[in-house]
């Protein structure tokens, strides 16, 4: 793939840092602290000495991660070209920041932590069973991400200067002001402002931030439980997908020049993508059972697969088929990695 086009700070992602910590567990596990399979939860009273069971227990991988890194790491693995992307989030100031900026770093990334003194590095326990698996954040300093670091002098030049914006629904939990800022932004210069709805408890609990930042998303990612629980804490009335991602897409906007597009996925069934009244249906690629595995991931690789094509400004077929690709590719290894080059074809 030629990148001769491509600039260094195209896109920039705000987020939630974390390191993943991630085991293939028991059943028994999870039940102990209340989790099911595939639950995306903040790590409450009753978590506390998960992390600390799971690194005695358990063989345990550490990986940089975090849904907004993850996504940047594997768009800059398609790339080949570093510092296309520039990551923003808080890290605490401890030998566990250092695994995620060297992590970052190396993979391309141009990561422009803020440092906090008092909270540890978030961390994220994945817990797989079988193919499925289930995320316990403790945000630890993640939480403690403020406006003022996007408007240090530095930063706003990173910011003025990308032509692409990235944000996920966990990191309303931590900075709606800062996510806003950038969604402004990006409406002041019209350029495209991306979002993920992130988890089930996003749509439910932090509604009012979510909703304050919907008329300015252009393009909304999210999995089939996201949408379904989006619709029905909006009152839309309906368990219909495809329902469901036209009724969003007609949601309030800003940027009128731009009509939002929603691109939905629904584990093996197809990717739907909605626009303009019309949906499109992409079929994903059904991997064999042995071959998978690891889902944890799957969704940050899908969005890093259509970024690294959206901002070469491709075609959106292209820009869907090379996010399928991804995610087959990084749910045949464990936790959000990859290795070698990248060979999706265009």
């Amino acid at each position: 793939m030629e990148h001769s086009n491509l600039k260094e700070n195209l896109l920039v992602g705000l987020g939630n840092p974390l390191l993943d910590i991630s085991a293939k567990v028991d059943k028994e596990f999870l039940a102990k602290y209340d989790m099911k399979d595939n639950d995306a939860i903040l790590a409450s009273e009753k978590h506390k000495n998960l992390y600390s069971e799971l690194v005695e227990k358990y063989p345990v991988e550490y990986i940089a991660g975090g849904s907004v890194q993850n996504a940047l790491r594997v768009a800059q693995w398609l790339l080949e070209k570093p510092k296309v992307t520039t990551f923003f989030g808080c890290v605490g100031r401890d030998n566990f920041s250092k695994i995620l900026h060297d992590k970052a770093t190396s993979e391309g990334v141009n990561v422009q932590y803020q440092y906090d003194s008092n909270e540890p590095t978030g961390t994220c326990a994945v817990l797989i069973t079988d193919h499925h698996r289930s995320l316990c954040a403790n945000l630890g300093s993640a939480n403690c991400f403020t406006i003022d670091h996007i408007n240090k002098p530095e930063s706003k030049k990173l910011l003025d200067t990308a032509q692409f914006y990235y944000i996920s629904g966990f990191f309303l939990t931590v900075s709606p002001p800062s996510m806003l800022e950038v969604a402004k932004l990006a409406l002041a210069r019209n350029r495209p402002f991306l979002m993920n709805l992130s988890a089930p408890f996003i749509c439910q609990f932090y509604k009012e931030p979510l909703m304050q930042a919907m008329p300015y998303v252009d393009i909304l990612f999210g999995n089939e439980t996201e949408a379904e629980t989006f619709a029905a804490e909006q009152n839309f009335n309906t368990k219909d997908l495809k329902e469901i991602a036209l009724k969003i897409c007609k949601l309030p906007k800003q940027n009128e020049n731009r009509s939002r597009m929603v691109i939905l996925t629904q584990g093996v069934e197809p990717v739907l993508l909605a626009k303009d009244g019309e949906i499109t249906e992409f079929p994903v690629i059904r991997l064999p059972v042995e071959k998978m595995v690891d889902t944890n991931g799957a969704g940050d690789a899908f969005v890093g697969g259509f970024l690294a094509q959206y901002i070469q400004n491709q075609d959106l077929d292209v820009c869907v088929r090379c996010a399928i690709w991804t995610a087959a590719q990084i749910i045949q290894r464990s936790g959000c990695t990859f290795e070698g080059k990248a060979s999706f074809q265009a």
